[in-house]
């Protein structure tokens, strides 16, 4: 099997978790009727825990080193402050895609760095790959909640898991790019990453964390730090 090849395959592996986790949101009740608020904020906050790892332990340290502090920093501000107005839009729309939007945020430029590292040698793909699947399961949850539990919504339940299948298709288009063309554009790579680094920070700290705090209820914020570790665990053993 080429290389090529092998980055398509894991790469739509990986985002046919978002699905996966989409079908786990079908379910109406997940647990018992005393437990299931808790355990959705905890999902909640767990995808919202592996959204900063990527930010804090992929994204961003490896955009960072092709650009000079100023460029960085102009693109990191500039993800935050484009994707505050495209909030603020579907706000006055009714809509609620910002989890939506911090998955795919978090995907792409994912797919397109396992894309590039599979064009350059990269030995650890197969577990890179295990670690972008992991994370969009609970974000593919969580999204799909959010959309489904959304005012004005019109979609039913298999056409909101069909079109996160279809969106798993990013991830071999991503992974195409970046085996072919941005292996070699390192700049644009880590422009990428860091654009979307911002729009992620922004996005969590709008809308995903403050759906998190339960009243008297501590575990859901346990599951920001499992998420954490989730992406602390895969950095240190892709290394």
């Amino acid at each position: 099997m080429s290389a090529l090849t092998l980055a398509l395959l894991l790469s739509l592996a990986a985002g046919l978790s978002m699905a996966a986790g989409a079908l786990i949101g079908v379910q109406e009740h997940i647990a018992k009727s005393w437990l299931e608020q808790e355990v959705r904020h905890g999902v909640i906050a767990f995808g919202g825990g592996a959204l900063l790892a990527a930010v804090a332990l992929v994204l961003v340290p490896e955009a960072v080193k092709h650009h000079s502090a100023f460029s960085a920093t102009v693109l990191f501000a500039s993800g935050g402050l484009v994707f505050m107005f495209i909030d603020r839009a579907l706000a006055k729309r009714g809509g609620a895609l910002s989890q939506l939007l911090a998955m795919l945020l978090d995907f792409v430029p994912e797919a397109i760095a396992l894309g590039a590292a599979l064009a350059s040698g990269g030995s650890q793909a197969y577990l890179l790959a295990f670690l972008i699947g992991m994370q969009n399961m609970p974000e593919g949850f969580n999204a799909y909640r959010e959309i489904y539990n959304s005012k004005g919504n019109t979609l039913s339940k298999s056409r909101i898991v069909l079109a996160f299948a279809c969106m798993a298709l990013l991830g071999p288009l991503s992974a195409w790019l970046g085996f072919e063309i941005l292996v070699n554009q390192p700049f644009i790579l880590g422009g990428i990453m860091l654009f979307a680094s911002g729009g992620i920070l922004y996005l969590t700290f709008q809308d995903i964390a403050p759906q998190v705090p339960l009243e008297k209820h501590w575990m859901p914020a346990q599951g920001a730090v499992a998420g954490f570790a989730l992406g602390l665990v895969g950095h240190l053993l892709v290394q």
